[in-house]
């Protein structure tokens, strides 16, 4: 990757919003879901908070893996877990952070169809305009690198390691996340991690 990404880092706030206005969609749709599947990691959170905001606890799990780096990614995601429950006969909804190349979700409802489901729709966060999968509820278009309060450390950590060698690309790439919005304080603390892990 060359350049410095654009960030974009809603608040928690912000993402219960967005998750009302998703639970709203849905609900608005008539469509009457069985089982809410959470697509690992970044799906979990939302998943979990649909599941409350829907008034449905039938919440299962299925894990892809698809991104090496920030704002970079294998060309074919792996399914690395299949569903967790029985989706047989049953009307599922897929629930991701966001559908980047939409690749993941592509597999994941392939994969639940093969396992017997009856329908599968989809909602995510945020869609990316190249994304070649349109989920079927989604309160949010963006063209940005979404940095989701659950993995700043994890976002901070692959800044750190991809830029040893040129602290001055990070220093950019964190100067962008605080623009974004993710704190300073975080940020220093995770690099004071980091750098203690290094020396033990």
């Amino acid at each position: 990757m060359t350049g410095i990404p654009k960030f974009e880092a809603p608040t928690w706030s912000q993402i219960y919003t967005l998750l009302l206005n998703l639970s709203r969609e849905i609900c608005g749709s008539g469509f009457k879901l069985d089982i809410i599947v959470g697509v690992s990691r970044g799906g979990w959170l939302p998943a979990r908070v649909l599941s409350d905001l829907l008034e449905n606890s039938n919440l299962a799990n299925v894990k892809t893996e698809c991104y090496t780096g920030i704002a970079e990614s294998r060309d074919q995601p792996k399914l690395t877990q299949c569903v967790s429950v029985d989706v047989a006969g049953k009307k599922v909804l897929v629930v991701d952070e966001i559908a980047d190349s939409g690749k993941s979700l592509q597999l994941v409802v392939a994969h639940l169809l093969a396992q017997g489901a009856n329908v599968v729709k989809t909602a995510t966060l945020y869609s990316k305009p190249k994304s070649a999968f349109i989920p079927d509820f989604c309160p949010k278009q963006t063209d940005c690198w979404v940095i989701f309060p659950w993995e700043i450390k994890e976002t901070v950590h692959a800044i750190y390691e991809s830029h040893k060698t040129t602290p001055e690309q990070a220093e950019k790439e964190f100067a962008a996340l605080q623009e974004a919005g993710v704190s300073k304080r975080l940020i220093t603390r995770f690099l004071s991690e980091f750098s203690e892990a290094k020396t033990c």
